[in-house]
């Protein structure tokens, strides 16, 4: 394993990889992480598989004070002609601060009871502002994006923002899951292209977010600003 400098591009391309998949797989419409600092990291190169980062950073809960957590992960970005998402694993060196459980339920029933499908566009708004009403759907779209980017995750890219064109909801007969329909900007660092990705997301407070479905659509060239 050889040390890299954890302020270097590779590194810190790996530890957001590693925020990423946490925010789909611990995040909602009310926890989100971002990434803080990576105090340490190392690369291991394995022949015929691919590179392993081992990465030592800390993540900042955005909704519940602010709230800074150290963490460890490891990334390994396969060899593959198939592209294959990264394998990330990560462990938390501390509690997670703040009871989401209540919030999530209120927000559930809340979209639960309306009796026209939510729909909305351009969040946030060209000066960056996002209805206080709405902010529980944006929070559920950018942990979407943390599967998005994740999954779409090479050596050579590195995806931050993103923005919602569109949003709408679908009313499901079959279960009680919230199913959302995100049309999506996420910004490509390298390219500095914004990239269009259609998501479709289910989402309750027991079961968490799962996205069903992401499609890339061809990419567009603006700023990161534009939305």
């Amino acid at each position: 394993m050889e040390s890299i400098n954890p302020s270097h591009y590779p590194a810190t391309r790996a530890a957001t990889v590693a925020q990423d998949y946490m925010n789909y797989t611990l995040g909602g419409p009310y926890r989100l992480f971002a990434l803080n600092t990576v105090s340490q990291a190392g690369r291991e190169r394995i022949a015929g598989v691919g590179n392993k980062y081992s990465l030592t950073f800390s993540i900042e809960d955005s909704l519940n004070d602010k709230h800074i957590i150290n963490c460890t992960s490891e990334v390994l970005y396969y060899l593959s002609e198939q592209h294959t998402a990264p394998s990330v694993t990560f462990t938390l060196q501390g509690e997670l601060q703040g009871n989401t459980m209540d919030k999530d339920k209120e927000f559930y029933n809340k979209i639960r009871s309306l009796t026209q499908p939510l729909m909305a566009q351009d969040i946030p708004d060209k000066f960056g502002n996002v209805p206080a009403e709405l902010e529980p759907v944006w929070h559920l779209a950018l942990a979407a994006c943390g599967y998005v980017k994740w999954q779409n995750s090479t050596e050579n890219t590195f995806y931050r923002m993103a923005v919602i064109k569109s949003v709408k909801q679908q009313k499901r007969e079959e279960d009680s899951a919230l199913e959302f329909h995100y049309d999506m900007l996420i910004h490509e660092m390298v390219s500095q292209g914004m990239v269009p990705w259609q998501i479709e997301v289910l989402w309750d407070p027991s079961g968490g977010l799962k996205v069903v479905k992401q499609v890339r659509l061809p990419k567009q060239c603006c700023s990161a600003q534009e939305n």
